[in-house]
């Protein structure tokens, strides 16, 4: 049945503004941040690209200052851990290439990047492009100045290696728990005469006390290279395989998520490749049979009001994916990561 005119004189006269004339107070608040009084705002593809269109912050890599930021982006363009294909050292151009994600996260009812007090802070400073000991270094004292102003830090990758040093500066003085969503557990032994790879940051980080593996949770995990893994279960760690995520269902995951890291501070790392490579073909080691991007972002969603410190995206080899839609994922993933980091109980004031 048709409107009445009385109904159409209604809708008119109620929505003959701008885009920016909300009613529901929820909506309201975010369009008086994002359009401006005549009703304009920004292009998405105009300006300068940064991570989420965040403000671009300029910090000196000699000595950072991080200013009264809350939550700072940042990129960490270091592949040399992978163990296949290289290239997600372009992981952080990529993702800030990406347009039109966000302001406005429905689910968790917030804009984060208006919420916030965040910034792109640009990328860490290494002194090296060809020593991966070196950047591992470098890695850990960045983020040994990003925890001691009280920032907490995002970033993209960069292969997985980078957030074994991240860890020992977040987890210095408590060990964290972590909620991470990957193909792989990533708790390999040396090989190659190695340590430092994309394959074991987490044992690493184990082993020097700066995360608890009793408060760790590792969602997606298959593939050919189970017999690596033998470490997280004997440490501790929960691991939900991805065959097991269809029958458990994503509600009784979060639950279980949400009962193994507890109140402690929590770093939430998603690797790309926990996706099938139907959704994110453009990475080092993509595994067949991986969550759907709806199940992932369920996932997050459900993490709501658990304690943050830090968070990544890693593991975008953009080059291996001509429709961007790798890229594109990821950035939504990170989106999600700095929407979860509003609710934190770290978060400054």
């Amino acid at each position: 049945m048709p409107l009445s005119p009385e109904q159409l004189d209604h809708l008119r006269s109620k929505y003959s503004g701008n885009a920016a004339d909300m009613h529901d107070p929820r909506f309201q608040k975010v369009a008086q941040t994002i359009f401006s009084e005549g009703g304009t705002r920004a292009a998405p593809y105009s300006g300068i690209p940064t991570l989420l269109s965040a403000p671009a912050f300029a910090v000196d890599p000699k000595t950072p200052d991080f200013g009264n930021l809350q939550v700072a982006l940042m990129g960490a363009p270091m592949d040399l851990g992978a163990s296949n294909r290289p290239g997600a050292r372009f992981g952080p151009r990529a993702l800030r290439a990406i347009e039109r994600i966000g302001p406005y996260n429905h689910v968790l009812e917030v804009a984060p990047v208006h919420a916030l007090r965040v910034g792109d802070v640009g990328d860490v400073p290494f002194r090296s492009r060809y020593s991966l000991p070196m950047c591992i270094e470098d890695l850990e004292q960045w983020y040994r100045h990003v925890a001691a102003q009280g920032v907490l830090p995002l970033t993209v990758g960069g292969d997985h290696s980078i957030t074994y040093p991240i860890m020992k500066a977040l987890g210095a003085k408590q060990p964290l728990g972590m909620v991470h969503i990957d193909a792989h557990c990533d708790t390999g032994g040396e090989f190659d005469q190695t340590r430092f790879h994309h394959g074991g940051p987490f044992r690493l980080a184990v082993l020097d006390g700066v995360l608890d593996p009793t408060r760790c949770i590792q969602i997606g995990i298959r593939g050919s290279s189970e017999y690596l893994w033998e470490f997280s279960k004997d440490a501790g760690m929960t691991v939900i395989h991805a065959e097991e995520v269809y029958a458990l269902g994503v509600a009784e995951i979060v639950r279980l998520a949400r009962e193994v890291v507890g109140d402690g501070p929590t770093y939430l790392s998603f690797d790309v490749d926990g996706l099938d490579p139907v959704y994110a073909p453009g990475t080092g080691t993509p595994e067949i049979g991986g969550l759907t991007t709806r199940e992932a972002l369920a996932v997050f969603h459900g993490l709501k009001g658990l304690n943050i410190c830090g968070g990544d995206v890693v593991e975008v080899a953009p080059q291996y994916d001509p429709s961007t839609n790798t890229a594109q994922a990821g950035a939504q993933m990170l989106f999600e990561i700095l929407s979860l980091m509003a609710f934190s109980p770290t978060l400054k004031p």
